[in-house]
């Protein structure tokens, strides 16, 4: 368990028994250890006491990070187990690059080169391989994803430009995110005011190197003829972990 740093012992350990005594009189806890608290007190060799992150800290962070994400319940459930390849070499290679990436995430996170990229052909299970990547990284590591369906978000935050405080609030979530799965990239007819906040969306994170998860219909090539700034940076990002299905046979809503 995860000690807990503490300038005023004394008083959290009072704070800690106090919030105890208030919920023993409730009927049930989800976590009878701590009472739901998300802290014990524990005693070390020498007879002292310190707070230590109760052991089911790491599940209740996950399900808030969950609910922050923005991933529907559907979603929640793409994982790698679920995707089935159908023994396509296609779609093997594309699962055990996603997996690969999953792997090597936390060494690489901070570093320029630390994205995906999902790319190609409609129906292949794009959407699908980014979310089992998100979810495995949720679960697994407790990282911070944000779910971004492009048409959708673009179309939001287009509405409050005339207003910079709820532009950059709206704007905001998505360049901070500890990484943001953007779906179904350039889906539509784009207009200068998506490219001007796609720009703004993806230079910050270029910048600050903060990791993206990218499925979209358009090939690498189609993405650097949209706009040059944005493709190049995307792909420089994704580089060595850029997946790009081609052929109609991979549409399972056709074949399946």
């Amino acid at each position: 368990m995860e000690i807990v740093a503490m300038d005023e012992l004394t008083a959290m350990m009072n704070r800690i028994r106090k919030e105890h005594s208030r919920s023993d009189c409730r009927e049930e806890h989800e976590c009878t250890k701590c009472n739901d608290i998300g802290f014990v007190v524990s005693v070390d060799e020498n007879g002292r006491e310190f707070a230590c992150r109760c052991d089911c800290y790491e599940m209740r962070r996950t399900r808030e990070l969950l609910q922050q994400s923005g991933i529907s319940e559907e979603f929640c459930g793409k994982s790698f187990d679920n995707f089935d390849t159908g023994n396509i070499q296609q779609l093997d290679n594309a699962k055990s690059k996603a997996r690969q990436y999953v792997t090597d995430f936390m060494r690489f996170e901070h570093e320029k080169r630390n994205s995906i990229l999902f790319s190609g052909q409609v129906g292949a299970g794009k959407t699908h391989l980014g979310m089992a990547v998100c979810n495995e990284l949720l679960n697994t590591h407790m990282v911070g994803v944000v779910y971004m369906s492009y048409r959708n978000v673009i179309t939001e935050i287009k509405q409050t430009v005339m207003d910079k405080e709820n532009y950059y609030a709206a704007i905001g979530r998505f360049c901070n995110a500890r990484l943001l799965y953007i779906d179904d990239l350039l889906k539509g007819r784009s207009t200068e005011a998506d490219l001007n906040i796609l720009y703004e969306l993806v230079n910050y994170r270029y910048m600050h190197n903060k990791p993206m998860v990218i499925s979209t219909e358009k090939t690498p090539e189609a993405l650097i003829g949209f706009d040059e700034a944005v493709g190049s940076r995307i792909l420089e990002m994704c580089r060595g972990n850029i997946v790009i299905l081609r052929g109609q046979e991979l549409n399972y809503r056709l074949y399946s």
